[in-house]
């Protein structure tokens, strides 16, 4: 279905069922898309650690900077269900040859709930895919681990 050498599930620990079925949810919740300024349908679907799926869609408004992306909307919906364990994310556009990534907005957005190893599957519209880390998209990430310092300079300075 999709091409891709070597072979990514097995690489990021995912069945050859479960890429595909990442795959088809990505795909269902791009067809479901909000975008009639853009035109650009994006969906996004996360593989939790317990085995449920959650999706999102990237929901346009005429005012732009109140549109959220496809991959921030199923974060929010997942939290919002109590899931905050997840073995997968992945994400469909229309894009041909090279899929597309998550934006930078997204990316921090799920470096928030997520580890920077989690793999990020970018499928494309002609059967594409591309997979990489979290960590390899976001580079020397800020994210909730980095305020660690903060409690550490605090317990310095009660001293």
């Amino acid at each position: 279905m999709f091409h891709h050498i070597p072979i990514p599930h097995i690489e990021h620990g995912l069945s050859a069922d479960e890429l595909t079925e990442l795959a088809s949810r990505c795909i269902a919740a791009k067809g479901i898309a909000y975008c009639p300024y853009s035109n650009f349908p994006v969906g996004c679907a996360i593989l939790c650690d317990d085995g449920s799926w959650v999706t999102g869609s990237n929901v346009e408004n005429a005012s732009y900077p109140v549109t959220i992306c496809a991959e921030r909307t199923a974060i929010v919906k997942a939290v919002t269900e109590g899931k905050r364990n997840f073995r997968a994310l992945g994400v469909a556009t229309n894009v041909m040859t090279v899929p597309c990534s998550p934006c930078g907005m997204c990316r921090q957005f799920i470096r928030e709930f997520a580890e920077p190893s989690l793999p990020i599957f970018m499928f494309g519209a002609d059967g594409n895919l591309v997979v990489m880390t979290l960590d390899q998209l976001l580079p020397m990430s800020f994210g909730p681990d980095s305020f660690s310092y903060v409690k550490e300079m605090k317990l310095v300075h009660k001293t």
